[in-house]
């Protein structure tokens, strides 16, 4: 029953106004530290960073509108609503997402197969018979001439159209693999840098057998066991890719911990856990913040690459990989059909360069090593 909700609309909308929420509540925290309004005021300075950050939130918005939408009830061609037989309840169908309905003319408008961008003719040729019992080789004009900004693929569909639906994997991708690392690495890490004895040494053991194992294979064997999924990527992706994190945060508390705050408030008595939530990890967030926006980029990436290597999401998920993949063969053919390729090099520059140059600057403003005040 949980299940069932969840994948319904009802549920997906939920989900994205608790992440919605849940992220305004973090940035009115946050913005009560004179520590990061510094920080946001240096980034604010940086045309370059404010640029990538509003580039960003474009991609976000696409992605938000492509997880947000509704069922509609079913009409006859007479505008009456369908019922069912014998209870009378109204049809619904399969429902479609803010995205969608907004690019209605780009998902209707399919022709019969490829096209090049803004051409008004078919891209391959037909044979069609002509007057006298002979036959030639024409290519036929589309159905809808000068519309298709990316072209079309094999079978008509709007390139344009299925790069902006991969906006909301590629977003998915990169945001949920960092929601189910970031919380590994942080009890791991944190855990056994405050803590340290044998708990410390069953925690170096486990992370580094996980870094010994390689990330394609685990994915791979992950995706074979469990199957193709988006949902088994991001947990598959997120297991393997915590290590890191969990060293980084280690250290930074076997440092904190000497410090003299942090010894103050243990001859005081203070219970272990209220000084990891209060002294701990306030100091680390910084570094947490930084390595999950610099990995985001990186996840946005290996999704491509494993979606074209056949272990990534499932065939009917849009996403840029799936898409270089479609492309590979059609590299291939003379004339070459180059417009799927560029399409998903395009988008996924645009998101993946922004959040590096963005990741570059939020660093340069939390680093205590790297940021300058005036």
């Amino acid at each position: 029953m949980l299940l069932e909700f969840f994948q319904s609309w009802a549920g997906r909308n939920t989900i994205v106004l608790l992440l919605l929420a849940g992220l305004l509540v973090l940035l009115l925290r946050l913005s009560r530290r004179e520590y990061w309004r510094l920080a946001a005021r240096e980034i604010i300075q940086s045309k370059l960073a404010v640029l990538s950050f509003v580039l960003l939130c474009l991609y976000a918005l696409v992605a938000v509108l492509d997880s947000v939408g509704w069922r509609s009830p079913v009409r006859d061609a007479d505008g009456v609503l369908c019922r069912s037989q014998p209870d009378g309840e109204i049809i619904y169908d399969q429902g479609l997402s803010v995205l969608d309905r907004l690019l209605t003319p780009l998902r209707t408008r399919q022709e019969k197969t490829y096209s090049a961008p803004l051409a008004r003719v078919q891209f391959t040729s037909e044979t069609q018979a002509v007057p006298g019992g002979a036959s030639q080789r024409v290519r036929p004009p589309l159905r809808y001439p000068g519309t298709h900004l990316l072209g079309t693929d094999r079978i008509g569909v709007d390139v344009l159209y299925q790069s902006l639906k991969s906006i909301r994997t590629g977003m998915i991708i990169g945001l949920l693999t960092t929601l189910l690392a970031v919380p590994f690495a942080m009890f791991f890490g944190i855990t056994a840098g405050y803590y340290g004895g044998f708990l410390d040494d069953c925690i170096q053991y486990l992370y580094t057998v996980m870094s010994s194992i390689p990330t394609v294979l685990f994915i791979a064997a992950f995706m074979i066991i469990f199957g193709q999924g988006l949902p088994q990527l991001c947990l598959a992706m997120g297991i393997a890719s915590w290590t890191y994190l969990c060293r980084l945060l280690r250290a930074e508390t076997l440092r904190l911990r000497e410090a003299e705050f942090v010894q103050a408030a243990i001859v005081l008595g203070t219970p272990s856990w209220r000084i990891i939530f209060r002294h701990i990890i306030p100091n680390v967030l910084h570094l947490v913040l930084i390595t999950a926006m610099l990995r985001f980029s990186s996840e946005v990436l290996a999704e491509a690459a494993l979606t074209y290597l056949g272990i990534g999401v499932g065939a009917d998920t849009m996403s840029w990989g799936a898409m270089i993949n479609d492309a590979r063969m059609e590299l291939t053919r003379d004339p070459v059909i180059w417009w799927k390729l560029l399409a998903a090099f395009i988008f996924m520059l645009g998101l993946v360069l922004p959040a590096n140059i963005f990741g570059d600057t939020v660093r340069d403003a939390l680093d205590p090593k790297l940021r300058t005040q005036e």
